[in-house]
């Protein structure tokens, strides 16, 4: 039978080589600092469209992380709407959408107040304000023994079997009086930590793991001390799945050293900060195109096209493709795209024929 951690003898009295982690901790404060004073110099409407991008980022590849599909313009929306931030182009947000946004947002924007139980409930019920899936207890610790399953349906294999129900109320009490408590500990560190412990208690019937991330987040805007969200953990961490669910695994059937888990976890901020510099940039490079084509006239077409052109469109633009995005004909989107030609917005690609394509002149 496998002992987990949490049968140690001082469960959960975790320890760790400071030797080893120094420089990443430093490392990964370095940068946030760095992140932080460049976010305060952009201006207020570069600092809102980055922390917009951020958090919708955050929500979206979380769930990729439990393959689950969000749609990314729905999440941006509903972020808006919820901040009160007057965006283009919002489209109508669904209920549990709404939710799992309320969730997030309560915990960078109020990362300074408790984690009460009783908080942990509400994030559960918002994640599940559908009950997509079903579920029997929402907004309450589950009743029944908890395991983390991989495999077909006929093939199941249990890589973890989480405490017993019974224990998981003290052992919560434990977590949230340690989580509250003002230890002197970075808290970088504890971030990595809680995370951790979350996700070995394992306390509810589902969206343990997207909990964990949230809480993760409120811990790392403590360490930021700013609600302002500017890199994504969940980002990084979906680049690096297979890789953080070996890491847990690992240590959850390892000794109460948790330095290894630690040391990633303080290696992914660092690379979800680099990260964010994509985000930075693509906001810099938005703005920048906006103020520079200010006087020029666009119609509703071009407009929504360049949107995506700026955006996260990874195609090749063609006339058909265009023609498709704004539900025109071929010669309509043509004469759209010359038009755009001569106000030195769009350019040919260099492959000519069948295979003609555009792009941003100014995105080279």
């Amino acid at each position: 039978m496998t002992e987990y951690i949490y049968d140690l003898e001082n469960w959960p009295n975790f320890t760790w080589d400071y030797g080893k982690l120094i420089i990443p901790l430093g490392e990964a404060r370095n940068r946030q600092g760095k992140l932080i004073g460049k976010m305060s110099a952009l201006g207020f409407s570069m600092e809102e469209e980055a922390v917009l991008k951020t958090a919708s980022v955050e929500i979206v590849k979380s769930f990729e992380i439990e393959n689950e599909k969000l749609n990314e313009n729905e999440v941006y929306s509903s972020i808006a709407k919820n901040l009160g931030m007057d965006k283009p182009g919002l489209i109508p947000s669904s209920r549990r959408v709404d939710g799992i946004v309320e969730m997030t947002l309560d915990a960078v924007k109020n990362y300074k107040e408790p984690l009460a139980k009783e908080r942990l409930f509400e994030w559960h019920k918002s994640l599940f304000s559908e009950n997509q899936n079903r579920l029997k207890v929402i907004g309450n610790w589950s009743p029944n023994q908890m395991y983390v399953i991989s495999g077909r349906p006929e093939k199941e294999v249990i890589e973890y079997t989480a405490p017993s129900p019974e224990k998981v109320p003290h052992e919560m009490d434990q977590f949230l009086e340690w989580i509250n408590s003002d230890e002197p500990l970075d808290p970088v560190l504890k971030a990595g930590i809680a995370h951790l412990w979350f996700l070995i208690i394992h306390p509810f019937e589902d969206g343990n793991g997207r909990i964990a991330r949230t809480m993760t987040d409120m811990l790392l805007a403590r360490a930021d001390d700013t609600p302002q969200r500017f890199y994504s953990m969940s980002a990084q961490i979906q680049k690096e799945r297979k890789e953080y669910y070996k890491m847990i695994q690992k240590t959850q059937t390892g000794t109460l050293d948790i330095t290894d888990w630690l040391v990633w976890f303080l290696g992914t901020v660092e690379k979800a900060i680099d990260m964010s510099e994509n985000t930075i940039g693509n906001v810099l490079q938005k703005t920048d195109f906006w103020k520079k084509h200010s006087e020029t006239n666009f119609n509703d077409r071009q407009v929504k096209v360049i949107k995506l052109l700026l955006g996260d469109f990874d195609e090749k633009l063609t006339t058909s493709k265009w023609a498709k995005i704004t539900k025109t004909s071929q010669d309509t989107a043509l004469r759209d795209i010359k038009d755009l030609i001569q106000k030195g917005v769009l350019e040919q690609e260099e492959e000519g024929g069948r295979s003609t394509s555009y792009r941003l002149s100014d995105l080279k």
